[in-house]
């Protein structure tokens, strides 16, 4: 089984994002980093905010995050997201489906392939946080030049959606 490119892209960007979660990312910055297409990545992201894994601050100063904490976030729900159309193989136009074996056989393998996956989390694939950021070009300095970035409140009146990200006490998004 082959992932999409749309899908590698996601665990991509995941990734990247739980390397540094302390702070903000660009959509420019994850592109140059991986050496992929902004275009690409931008339906990528939009995907995944949809989806609650990361979250979207505009304006200035803006960027990505990740919604939940990397430990919550899991690689076959990842997957599943980004897979629209998980079939193996095309069986239902075969003149010989009704009474062949291998539609079983192949939704066996793909059920074994995600129940692997999500034996799995983006805090898993990230331990080596250290070389992910010095392979992605992330360095502290680069990462974060006026410290931690502070992410908006929401407006009055407004309650923190599923994609809001949890404030430690001195007010940082975490």
């Amino acid at each position: 089984m082959r992932l999409s490119r749309h899908t590698d892209y996601a665990l991509r960007v995941l990734i990247h994002l739980a390397t540094r979660p302390e702070r903000l990312a660009s959509i420019a910055e994850i592109a140059r980093a991986y050496g992929i297409s902004e275009n690409h990545l931008m339906k990528v992201v939009h995907m995944l905010g949809r989806a609650g894994f990361i979250r979207t601050v505009r304006g200035r100063g803006g960027g990505i995050a990740l919604a939940r904490a990397p430990e919550a976030i899991g690689i076959g729900e990842v997957v599943r997201h980004g897979e629209p159309d998980l079939n193996l193989a095309e069986c239902g136009s075969c003149v010989i489906a009704p009474a062949c074996g291998l539609n079983g056989a192949l939704g066996e393998a793909l059920g074994a392939f995600l129940a692997v996956l999500d034996r799995y989390t983006v805090a898993d694939v990230t331990r080596r946080k250290t070389d992910l950021a010095a392979l992605l070009g992330i360095t502290s300095e680069s990462a974060m030049p006026h410290g931690p970035v502070p992410l908006p409140q929401p407006r009055r009146g407004e309650q923190g959606g599923a994609n809001e990200l949890p404030r430690s006490s001195n007010g940082v998004w975490e």
